[in-house]
């Protein structure tokens, strides 16, 4: 997915917003607010795998990670999928 909206984007933003509940830099409605949508977002995904696994398909934007360079040294990327 190319809009930043996938899990590694989601997972970034929780843990901004628990920095951010830890400093006291936002309010704990708004926290609480956050992460019952991340929970929505998480429970969706769960869905879309179960959908995935029936039907057979091989993947989800959403749990793929976008295209970003390699780090230096690192030369290429082996992802193993699980099967059943």
């Amino acid at each position: 997915m190319t809009n930043g909206q996938d899990l590694n984007t989601l997972r970034a933003v929780l843990f901004e917003t628990l920095q951010a509940v830890k400093a006291g830099e936002i309010e704990l409605d708004k926290a609480r607010a956050v992460n019952e949508i991340g929970k929505t977002l998480l429970d969706s995904a769960k869905v879309e795998v179960e959908y995935l696994r029936a039907t057979g398909q091989g993947s989800s934007q959403f749990l793929e990670a976008a295209s970003v360079p390699l780090p230096p040294g690192i030369q290429s990327v082996r992802r193993h999928r699980l099967v059943g």
